[in-house]
C-alpha cells in the first residue's frame, strides 16, 4: 500500500458521526425505570450540619428518595481512597460521597434527591431543612499559611499539609558570587475547567449478575471502576465503567468525584437506574479548579544576564481536600528550571487546605504557573540590565548539544528529570522570525500613531510528556478483514481514534476506513489508567504500534507457510500479504483471519496460536519533553484599558507528528485557553468563602471574536524514548501563553511601567498601570 497514515493530516474519522448527531454523550443514555437526580449542596464554606429535615421533600410527588450518608451504612462507608497518594500526606484528605458532619466548601455534597424528573428532584431540594452551624472559614492561601489562621478542616492543628522542596546545586555560593540578583514576587489566579459537556453518571445494577454499571464522562474510567471497587468491597470484574463521547476534560475529568460514588450508592440503594447531569452553576461550585499561587522568588545572573540561580517559596492553595494528593505542587516544582540551565534553585512549596473547592490539574497541571514566574524573570533580568530580551533567553538556555540534560530537579516519582532532545534556541529563533520581530518597532510607531500602545511578548516552556508507566492496546483482525484496534486510553475528543488508526493501518498496510478504534471501555480492554498529562499519544500510540506490529510479523509467518515461501520475500499493502516482486501470489488478511479462527476438525498451522491478534503494552519510566517558543503582539487603547491579541505566532516541538492537523488544534485550543488565563478568567470568593463569579456574566471565556489567528510552525526532533518518536500536546500551547500575553502587555506600557507579576489582568488594572506611568 503506497499510502502513509503517519504524518499525514488526516481528516478526524470521529467527525462524520458527531456532526450528524451520531453522538452517545452521558445524557443521552436512556435506561428503563431511570430516576433522575439533583444534589443537596452546603450553602456555606465551612459549617457544622446540625441536622436535615427530608420529610417535606418526600411528600412531594414523583420523589423516590432523600439519601444522606448515612442511608448507605449497609453498602458502603467512610471517606473516598485516595487517587495519588503521598508519604507526606499521612491520613488521607479526602471527602465522603455524600458528608455528613462537617461541610468544607459552598458546594459539597450533603443529599442526593431521586425523582421522576430533574425538575422534580430540584423543587425536593427546596423542601429539605438544613440546619447547619457557620464555622470560620478561610478563603485566601496566604491566610490559610498563618498560624493563627481559622483552621479549614477543624479537627486538624494546622491548615499546612505538606511542604515540597526542589534543590539543585550549591544555591546559597551561586547567589553570593552572581553579579546581579532581583527579587519577585508572583500571584497566579484560581480558574475552573468549563468543558462544553459538564460531568455526568449514570450508574445500574444488572439484575441477573448483580454487576454494577456506571456510565460517566471521565478521562479515568479504569480509575473510577479501580476505587469504586475498592470502596464497595467488589471484584474489578464485578463493575463495569464506561466512558462514552465525552465533551471535553481539560483536567478535572480525571478525577473520582464524590457525585459518581453517590449515584452508584443510589442506585443499589434504590434497585432502579439513576442519573445525574451537572448543572453550569454546579459546574461552578463543584468541579475542581485550577490553583491559586503566591510566590516570591530571587534570580541570580552573571553580568551578560544568563541565569545562573532561582531561589525563593511558594503558597499553593489546594482547596478544601486533597484527592489528588500533591500531584499539583509536585508537577509545578518538578517544571523548575523549564527550558533554562540554572547552576541551582532552591524552591519549596507551602501546601495548605482552603474553605474552597478542591484543586486538580487543568491544562497543564501547575506546569504554565512555573512557566509564568521563570519567564516573568527572564523579562525582569532583560529590563534591569537593558539587554534585549531573547538575548537573556540564548545566553540562558539548555543548549542542543548538552542533550541529554538532567536538570536537577526530580520528578514526582522521586526519579531525575532529564530532558530527552530539542534545540530551545531554534525554537525561539523561528518564533523571533515568523513574527518579524525585527519590523515590530516600525509597527509600534504606527499603532502609536492611531493613539495605541503596541508590545511584544515572548515566552518558552519545556513540558514532560508521556507519563508512565504504561497503557495498553490489543488489535485485531476479523475475519472479514477489519482492523480492530482496542485500548483503555480514553478520548475527550483529542482525536485518538484517528492517530491509533493511522498508526495500525500503517502496521498492517490497510485503509484507514477498515480501521475500528474502541476506547473507554472497562469491558473492551483490561487496563488503563488516564488520559492526562499529554501522554496517550506516547503511551497509547506505541503500544497500539506495538500490537500492530505483532499482529503483522503474525500474519506474514501464516501467510509464508499458505503461499510456501520465506517471510523475508513478502511484504503486506492493501489489506493481503504479497510476495515481492510477484504481487499476484499473494493471500488476504481476513482470509488469514478466518484461518486462525479455527474450524471444528480443521488443524491450525503448527506452532501458531489461534487469531490474527496481538496485545502490546509500552512500559516506560522516561519521559519525552516537549518544548516551544510563543510569540504575540498586543494592542492596548490607553483610553479604556482593552487589550487585543493582533499576532499570536507559536514554535512548537512534539517529536514526530502523526497528524499535523490534529496537534494544530491541541496547540491552538492550548493557546486559547492560556489567553483566558491571561486576561479573562477568575474565580473569585468573598472572605467567607462563597463563590462570586458563578455565572458566564461574571465568569469571563475567551471568545471567538476575541482570539487572533494562531499561526503555528512545527519543529520534529523525535524522541528516542518512544518506539514512534513522539512527544506530547496537549498541554504545550498553554503552558506559555498567559506568559507571552503578559510580556507583551508589559511591552506596550514601556519602561516607566512597574513590572507585571499577576495574571489574569483587568482593562481597569492596566488604566492604572497606564496612570502611574504618566505621574
Amino acid at each position: 500500500m503506497s499510502t502513509r497514515y503517519f504524518g499525514a493530516p488526516v481528516a478526524r474519522i470521529e467527525d462524520p458521526r458527531l456532526l450528524t448527531g451520531g453522538g452517545r454523550y452521558v445524557d443521552d443514555i436512556l435506561l428503563p425505570a431511570m430516576l433522575h437526580a439533583a444534589f443537596l449542596r452546603s450553602p456555606v464554606a465551612h459549617g457544622r450540619i446540625r441536622s436535615i429535615d427530608r420529610s417535606a421533600a418526600l411528600a412531594i410527588p414523583g420523589i423516590h428518595a432523600v439519601y444522606t450518608m448515612a442511608d448507605f451504612a449497609a453498602i458502603a462507608g467512610g471517606p473516598m481512597p485516595p487517587m495519588a497518594p503521598h508519604p507526606l500526606i499521612k491520613t488521607p484528605i479526602t471527602c465522603h460521597p455524600l458528608t455528613s458532619d462537617e461541610v468544607h466548601y459552598a458546594g459539597e455534597p450533603i443529599a442526593i434527591v431521586l425523582a421522576d424528573s430533574r425538575a422534580s428532584a430540584e423543587d425536593a431540594l427546596a423542601a429539605i431543612a438544613l440546619d447547619i452551624e457557620h464555622l470560620p472559614a478561610v478563603a485566601d492561601a496566604r491566610v490559610a499559611a498563618a498560624k493563627a489562621a481559622p483552621r479549614a478542616h477543624s479537627e486538624r492543628e494546622s491548615n499546612l499539609i505538606a511542604t515540597l522542596r526542589g534543590t539543585h546545586g550549591n544555591v546559597d555560593a551561586i547567589f553570593e558570587s552572581a553579579a546581579h540578583r532581583f527579587t519577585e514576587t508572583f500571584a497566579t489566579h484560581r480558574g475552573g475547567c468549563h468543558s462544553m459537556e459538564c460531568r455526568g453518571v449514570v450508574a445500574s445494577v444488572d439484575a441477573a449478575s448483580d454487576d454494577l454499571v456506571m456510565f460517566t464522562s471521565s478521562q479515568s474510567p479504569y480509575m473510577v471502576r479501580r476505587f469504586l471497587a475498592s470502596y464497595l468491597g467488589r471484584d474489578e470484574s464485578a463493575i463495569r465503567v464506561v466512558a462514552p463521547d465525552v465533551g471535553g476534560g481539560f483536567g478535572p475529568k480525571a478525577n473520582v468525584y464524590p457525585e459518581e460514588f453517590a449515584v452508584a450508592l443510589a442506585a443499589i440503594a434504590c434497585g432502579r437506574p439513576v442519573k445525574w447531569i451537572e448543572d453550569r452553576q454546579e459546574h461552578f461550585l463543584a468541579t475542581t479548579q485550577q490553583r491559586d499561587q503566591f510566590l516570591t522568588l530571587e534570580v541570580a545572573c552573571d553580568g551578560q544576564g544568563r541565569m545562573l540561580g532561582v531561589r525563593g517559596r511558594c503558597i499553593h492553595d489546594n482547596g478544601a481536600y486533597a484527592p489528588y494528593g500533591l500531584i499539583l505542587p509536585t508537577t509545578a516544582l518538578a517544571s523548575f528550571p523549564g527550558p533554562y540551565a540554572l547552576e541551582a534553585f532552591d524552591i519549596a512549596i507551602d501546601v495548605v487546605l482552603t474553605n474552597l473547592v478542591p484543586t486538580s490539574p487543568v491544562r497543564g497541571a501547575g506546569r504554565p504557573n512555573t512557566a509564568f514566574v521563570l519567564e516573568r524573570l527572564a523579562d525582569a533580568v532583560a529590563r534591569r540590565l537593558s539587554i534585549p530580551r531573547e538575548v537573556v533567553r540564548r545566553r540562558s538556555f539548555v543548549r542542543a548539544e548538552q542533550m541529554p540534560y538532567l536538570t536537577g530537579g526530580k520528578m514526582r516519582d522521586g526519579s531525575p528529570v532529564a530532558y530527552d532532545s530539542g534545540d530551545y534556541v531554534q525554537a525561539l529563533d523561528l518564533v523571533l522570525d515568523m513574527i518579524d520581530a525585527g519590523g515590530f518597532e516600525d509597527r509600534r510607531t504606527e499603532a502609536a500613531k492611531r493613539g495605541r500602545l503596541l508590545g511584544l511578548g515572548l515566552a518558552s516552556c519545556v513540558e514532560d510528556t508521556g507519563l508512565g508507566p504504561f497503557e495498553g492496546a490489543s488489535v485485531r483482525v476479523t475475519p472479514s478483514g477489519k482492523v480492530v484496534v482496542s485500548t483503555g486510553a480514553a478520548s475527550q475528543g483529542q482525536g485518538h481514534a484517528t492517530v491509533f488508526a493511522q498508526i495500525a493501518a500503517d502496521a498492517l498496510g490497510v485503509a484507514i476506513s477498515d480501521v475500528i478504534v474502541k476506547s473507554g471501555d472497562t469491558s473492551a480492554f483490561p487496563l488503563g489508567l488516564s488520559t492526562i498529562a499529554s501522554r496517550i499519544a506516547v503511551t497509547a500510540g506505541s503500544s497500539v504500534e506495538i500490537a500492530a506490529r505483532k499482529v503483522r510479523d503474525k500474519a506474514i509467518k501464516v501467510a509464508a507457510r499458505m503461499l510456501e515461501v520465506a517471510e523475508h520475500d513478502l511484504d503486506i499493502n492493501d489489506g493481503a500479504v504479497h510476495v515481492v516482486g510477484v504481487p499476484e501470489m499473494m493471500v488476504t488478511l481476513a482470509a488469514i483471519a478466518r484461518t486462525l479462527s479455527g474450524a471444528a476438525s480443521v488443524a491450525l498451522p503448527k506452532g501458531i496460536e489461534p487469531d490474527l491478534a496481538a496485545a502490546g503494552y509500552f512500559e516506560t519510566s522516561q519521559l519525552a519533553f516537549a518544548y516551544g517558543s510563543q510569540a504575540c503582539e498586543v494592542e492596548i487603547d490607553p483610553d479604556t484599558g482593552d487589550a487585543k491579541i493582533t499576532r499570536y505566532v507559536v514554535a512548537h516541538d512534539c517529536g514526530r507528528l502523526i497528524n499535523p492537523k490534529l496537534v494544530d488544534g491541541q496547540i491552538r485550543g492550548g493557546v486559547v485557553h492560556g489567553i483566558g488565563n491571561a486576561l479573562f478568567e477568575r474565580m473569585r470568593h468573598d472572605e467567607a468563602g462563597q463563590p462570586l463569579t458563578t455565572t458566564y456574566g461574571d465568569y469571563l471565556l475567551p471568545a471567538a471574536s476575541e482570539m487572533p489567528d494562531i499561526e503555528i510552525h512545527h519543529i520534529e526532533t523525535p524522541s528516542p524514548r518512544n518506539p514512534i518518536g513522539v512527544k506530547g500536546a496537549g498541554e504545550g500551547g498553554t503552558i506559555p501563553a498567559a506568559a507571552c500575553v503578559i510580556s507583551a502587555i508589559e511591552d506596550a506600557l514601556g519602561p516607566n511601567a512597574a513590572p507585571i507579576t499577576v495574571h489574569p489582568v483587568s482593562p481597569e488594572q492596566i488604566l492604572e498601570w497606564i496612570s502611574k506611568t504618566k505621574t
